[in-house]
């Protein structure tokens, strides 16, 4: 078999290198899934800053929002965790977070398995080192191994939909759970006006999820015009709010009040991933409002605010951190049943896998010069 290349970085502010790995035997319950296309995240783009405050087993191979094929499989690797059939040839997702299935939060409370206090996470927390040393979607192939982390999910996409689709099926998985949080909290019903903050790739695809599950208006609230917030008013927002115009936060308030008018909007979501965000965000809300946190991933630090307010004015305020295996059919279920309806892949800013695409795609990311750069190994497959 030919080698496989595979990307890793050295540790924070580090280029990328691409290194050579040996075909591997892949066991019983084991397979391999060549990779059609794997955004660069917003979480990527801290780690490489530094930001992510856990240890991290550098060198590793980063990529999380994985689109791809299955190669080889083993005799009893047959079917997906939803138990739809799976074979050589078949289209797959798999998403980072493998929780282990016997910690307290995995046991007692399976729906937030999320927070596994022992997790394993593709594209982040296996070292490079560890073999066969293809453990994220900056590669060219994944490998995936139920005996070795039996907390793997692996979720099968319809044979006709395009791997650059399903691989935004992880970030937009993560939206749809956080407009779940609040639709559990009663902070989230069909008709509201919701506020986005952040015009990167997930508040582009929330803007879309918000719509989906039943958003009365949908106002986006980031920057630059070019290409973000155009393309959030061509996700359906109705109106915009450009940071880079409106320039203080009292301004900003001010500007998505009027546009929403009354007294204010009933949800809004933080997608941005700058702490600024959320006291602004409060006052863009109707009291008894709803304030949903799911762009702090990584810590980029604190900031002054008052608690009073959110008292005050009481408001529901909710976190949700990534999602659950269970979460992932609506995912990708909203991809494919509106993938003529939204320009999702107009999202996409196609790199080559090479240390050259590969630095251009995290370095245009960090830039805002794309919405969601995609590395694509294989281009053939991608479609």
């Amino acid at each position: 078999m030919e080698p496989i290349r595979v990307c890793t970085y050295d540790g924070p502010g580090a280029q990328p290198v691409i290194r050579t790995v040996p075909w591997p035997k892949i066991p019983k319950k084991a397979a391999l899934i060549k990779v059609g296309a794997c955004g660069v995240c917003g979480t990527d783009l801290h780690i490489l800053k530094g930001h992510w405050p856990k240890q991290l087993p550098w060198p590793f191979t980063l990529g999380h929002e994985i689109g791809g094929v299955l190669v080889e499989v083993g005799s009893e690797f047959t079917e997906d965790f939803m138990s739809k059939k799976l074979a050589v040839g078949s289209k797959v997702m798999i998403p980072p977070l493998m929780p282990c299935g016997q910690c307290y939060y995995c046991i007692h409370y399976p729906e937030s398995a999320n927070k596994c206090l022992t997790p394993v996470y593709y594209g982040r927390y296996l070292g490079f080192d560890k073999a066969p040393h293809l453990w994220g979607g900056w590669a060219e192939y994944v490998y995936v191994d139920l005996d070795m982390l039996p907390g793997t999910k692996i979720y099968k996409l319809p044979d006709d939909m395009s791997l650059r689709l399903g691989a935004l099926s992880e970030p937009l998985t993560s939206c749809i759970r956080a407009f779940n949080r609040a639709t559990r909290a009663g902070g989230f019903r069909w008709g509201d006006t919701v506020v986005i903050q952040g015009s990167g790739p997930i508040g582009i695809l929330a803007v879309a999820a918000a719509q989906e599950m039943g958003a009365g208006r949908v106002i986006c609230v980031g920057a630059p015009e070019t290409p973000r917030l155009k393309l959030a008013r061509k996700f359906g927002a109705e109106a915009t709010v450009n940071i880079e115009d409106v320039k203080t936060p009292e301004a900003r308030i001010k500007k998505v009040r009027d546009i929403v008018g009354g007294f204010g909007a009933d949800l809004v979501m933080d997608c941005s991933g700058h702490p600024s965000a959320g006291p602004e965000g409060i006052e863009m809300l109707r009291d008894g409002g709803t304030y949903v946190e799911m762009g702090q991933f990584t810590d980029a630090g604190s900031i002054e605010t008052s608690w009073h307010r959110i008292c005050t004015k009481d408001l529901n305020v909710l976190g949700s951190w990534g999602f659950t295996g269970n979460d992932l059919p609506l995912g990708v279920d909203m991809l494919y049943r509106t993938r003529g309806k939204y320009p999702w892949l107009e999202m996409q800013t196609i790199y080559p896998f090479s240390e050259e695409g590969i630095g251009r795609a995290v370095a245009d990311a960090m830039a805002m010069k794309t919405v969601k750069s995609t590395i694509v190994p294989w281009p053939e497959l991608a479609e």
